[in-house]
């Protein structure tokens, strides 16, 4: 991966009064001076360009800084054709190297990287479920850059110039296989949440998993999330200071420190917006009363973080009720700033949060103009502003994380009262189902699991994790009993009072129950209960820990998901991948991924319910059972059918791929 140092810009003293800021202790040894005049967003200039937007230079190319960076020890010679990359990607270092004659926008990562095979499914002798890399030759890089504006006028104040040429950022990157031949597109991720720096749901895995897909695919991808304090310190200690300044916030009155930390992994660049006096809490989510002011104050300062940093996507894709403002933004104070002309996509996770709060106290933080609160936009209600209806209304383009969810969230059943607003939205409205990471969720390599085994020798050795899952649970030891396992947040959307009016018929001697997850305390206290008065067929483990999770995928028979609705569900895509076979309701992702088993036919690859009913769900329950004491032929047949389906993120993030070029045809 290749970047370019920023460097900052001189700038003509307005007469401004000048005010003086405390600079957070995180970056306060990084500045030279504590003072930054405060100005209108739309009189700033730029920092100096970063990566994307390089402009082309001649063959023999002058340093980009007066004193420039040391190059790495292992850094490459300069030559007119890239080199492939072997095994181990280049290191990471603070001065970009030159590129040929006719360079195209210099790119974040190598653009020839090892390739990364298919899983090896249906290939029953095969050992794990990668194949050797191939080495891939390299393709020239797309050769028309977004047009740069002249004078990129960002919402900051002068930065300081750094004390120190900060450390280059030196990440191991895993072989992956860039289809160089697509159209190159600069996409932009804002969110709340990202594994590995802070996870709650599945959020968290889509921020991960979706940008890393979409640099095999050719696109340049950075992720911009705040810099929590609960960040594992070991990212905190590996993330290098890309610059600061200040910017105003709605009508405070005040201006607001906003520093920029920066962490590369996979060929995707993560910005962290620094200030501790919104991100020091521990819990990334607190109450609406804090997350307000904190997600108005992140929304902007991602959007002038891009014009600060001169890196202006052609794709801005933001999640959930977090970054709804963020399309909002766009269009309004930020219009006629150079990150104005970027297109925007906004993606809902769970229609039910959508930052509700009164317009007086939105309008305040935000700072946004009075028409941004009409009906058809921010407002809800009589006197009530949704972050996330607003994002609707703005947005280029919604998706969802199904089909089938998008098409229930414009139903008042599902619609969360924006039913209505969806469907006049409905002709931007898409459903992309999400994948699975198969580089965390792969049986054949999983280091929790007892035994591993792939496609070919399933049949196996699953049966050795089921006696260890019992053993670990303090459940009876026997390769006979039919494990259901339940992995998931014990809240009433997962429709755990349906699984809660069950368990008695369920536990008939010849099944055994396990249930993973924290929640609401009157599910909390059902499933203690069961496990004190049925020792030995049922255990429930009160809390998250994601290495027993793994266990639970691989040692359990079927896995239940029998959501009251669910915009796509990933526990069923992990039980499939791990051969353990879904039990689940009719609704959103579920329905699109799981297909209800035919006894006649053998098609089918899970059992499934339609209406919320508990009778249904035990039906449903009890038809596995059968199949599974009565025809195991056939109940293997599926296990290996689900191991081979295809669950990854590729074919999803090719979806996006395709909106991203829908929406920036040149």
């Amino acid at each position: 991966m290749v970047q370019r140092k920023a460097t900052s810009t001189k700038k003509k003293t307005t007469g401004k009064k000048v005010m003086n800021k405390k600079v957070p202790a995180s970056t306060a040894a990084k500045k030279a001076s504590p003072a930054a005049e405060p100005v209108d967003i739309v009189k700033q200039a730029p920092a100096a360009p970063v990566v994307e937007q390089a402009a082309p230079v001649e063959k023999k190319v002058p340093p980009v800084a007066e004193k420039p960076a040391p190059v790495e020890k292992k850094a490459a010679p300069v030559v007119e054709k890239p080199t492939p990359v072997e095994k181990k990607a280049a290191p990471v270092v603070e001065k970009p190297t030159p590129v040929e004659k006719k360079a195209a926008p210099v790119v974040e990562k190598p653009v020839s990287v090892e390739k990364k095979a298919t899983p090896a499914a249906k290939k029953a002798t095969s050992a794990t479920k990668k194949a050797a890399p191939a080495k891939k030759k390299d393709a020239p890089a797309a050769k028309k850059p977004a047009p740069v504006a002249e004078a990129p006028i960002p919402t900051v104040v002068e930065p300081a110039p750094m004390a120190k040429e900060p450390t280059p950022v030196v990440e191991e990157a895993i072989p992956m296989s860039v289809m160089s031949n697509l159209p190159r597109r600069s996409i932009a991720f804002i969110g709340s949440e990202c594994h590995p720096f802070v996870k709650t749901g599945g959020l968290g895995d889509v921020m991960y998993a979706l940008p890393r897909q979409l640099v095999k695919l050719n696109c340049d991808v950075r992720v911009i999330l705040p810099r929590y304090a609960c960040i594992p310190q070991k990212y905190q200690d590996q993330m290098v200071y890309r610059g600061e300044f200040y910017m105003d916030l709605g009508h405070t009155g005040r201006n607001y420190y906003v520093g920029i930390m920066e962490y590369i992994c996979d060929g995707v660049v993560y910005d962290f917006i620094d200030n501790q006096e919104f991100f020091s809490n521990g819990n990334p989510y607190t109450n609406l009363v804090d997350d307000i002011p904190k997600y108005c104050f992140f929304s902007k300062a991602a959007l002038a973080a891009l014009n600060y940093m001169n890196w202006i996507p052609d794709i801005i894709h933001c999640h959930d009720w977090q970054a709804g403002l963020v399309p909002v933004y766009l269009r309004t104070l930020f219009a006629d700033s150079p990150v104005g002309r970027a297109r925007s996509i906004l993606t809902i996770h769970n229609l039910r949060f959508q930052g509700i709060y009164n317009i007086p106290t939105i309008k305040y933080w935000s700072g946004l103009p009075d028409h941004a609160f009409q009906m058809g936009a921010l407002k809800d209600g009589y006197q009530d502003a949704n972050m996330l209806k607003g994002g609707i209304a703005y947005a280029d383009r919604v998706t969802t994380v199904s089909g089938t969810y998008a098409w229930e969230i414009q139903t008042p059943e599902y619609g969360e009262h924006l039913d209505g607003h969806l469907r006049y939205h409905s002709g931007k409205l898409r459903g992309i189902v999400n994948g699975i990471d198969y580089d965390m969720w792969n049986p054949a390599t999983d280091p929790a699991l007892v035994e591993n085994y792939d496609l070919g020798n399933v049949l196996e050795h699953k049966m050795a994790n089921k006696l260890a899952l019992q053993r670990e649970l303090g459940l009876e030891e026997d390769e006979g009993k039919f494990v259901i396992g339940l992995i998931s947040r014990l809240t009433n959307q997962k429709g755990l009072d349906l699984v809660r009016d069950i368990i008695p018929q369920v536990l008939d001697g010849n099944t055994q129950v396990v249930v993973l997850g924290t929640g609401d305390k009157e599910y909390e206290d059902t499933f203690r209960y069961y496990e004190n008065t049925h020792k030995g067929t049922f255990a429930a483990c009160i809390q998250y820990d994601e290495a027993r999770a793994h266990r639970i995928y691989a040692g359990a028979d079927a896995l239940l998901v029998p959501s009251r609705f669910e915009p796509c569900g990933l526990t069923q895509l992990n039980a499939m991948h791990y051969g353990t076979l879904p039990i689940v309701r009719e609704t959103g992702g579920l329905k699109d991924t799981v297909a209800p088993y035919n006894p006649f036919t053998g098609d089918g690859n899970g059992f499934t319910f339609d209406r919320y009913d508990a009778g249904l769900l035990l039906d449903a329950i009890n038809r596995a059972k059968t199949e599974y004491f009565t025809n195991r032929y056939h109940w293997d047949e599926v296990v290996q059918r689900d191991m081979d389906k295809d669950v990854s993120w590729e074919n999803s993030a090719r979806q996006y791929k395709d909106l991203y070029l829908e929406l920036t045809q040149w």
